[in-house]
């Protein structure tokens, strides 16, 4: 539910239906479901600040501190409304963050940075390079790690660009931001993609 385009003004209420045996229908709220949902947590600038549980997220929305950016096909259902469980939400008054340091370097890490594509070839990469190789005196960094194809990475081996003729189209940096309760994990969820790219 995106509580933006309702004017604001939160959830709207709704009367859950009953079903036959006149219980209301409310699976997606029982229990530890919610609790156990994973919500991209957005600052008012839309970048990514954490990953909180879906009940966190839910309470955020409710409270009116967050509004819900993309939902999934799930909802939270009470007596007196029902609430698209979120995927992504959005705070409402901008936190400022103190400065983090670069997350670990991880090579789930590298190839989101690089979204899966060859620093070389633009093809594929699902391998690691290091520009310069440990071998050569390079160091495991974000500075001097690429997403790499298998067949690029086999050529260049453990020899240095210029021995190669090769060059970078982009210079590799660490992510603008540290790790945040997983959002650049292997696992991160694939509807957080749109707002990890600036991440």
């Amino acid at each position: 539910m995106d509580i933006a385009a309702s004017g604001g003004r939160g959830p709207t209420p709704v009367r859950p239906a009953r079903s036959h045996s006149g219980r209301r229908d409310s699976d997606a709220g029982r229990g530890g479901v919610v609790t156990l949902v994973r919500v991209l947590l957005l600052n008012a600038s839309h970048e990514p600040l954490a990953v909180v549980t879906g009940r966190r997220a839910l309470i955020l929305v409710v409270a009116g501190k967050a509004e819900c950016v993309a939902e999934r096909s799930s909802a939270v259902r009470s007596p007196s409304l029902v609430v698209a469980v979120p995927a992504v939400v959005r705070l409402r008054r901008y936190v400022r963050v103190p400065y983090q340091t670069p997350p670990a370097v991880t090579r789930a890490g590298i190839l989101r940075r690089d979204l899966r594509r060859c620093a070389y070839c633009a093809g594929r990469g699902d391998t690691v390079d290091h520009v310069v190789p440990k071998s050569r005196g390079g160091d495991h960094s974000w500075e001097n790690c690429v997403a790499c194809c298998v067949r690029c990475n086999t050529r260049k081996a453990d020899r240095l660009l210029h021995e190669l003729g090769w060059s970078l189209p982009f210079v590799p940096a660490a992510p603008r931001r540290g790790v945040f309760g997983g959002v650049w994990s292997e696992d991160a969820d694939p509807a957080w993609k749109p707002w990890l790219g600036a991440a």
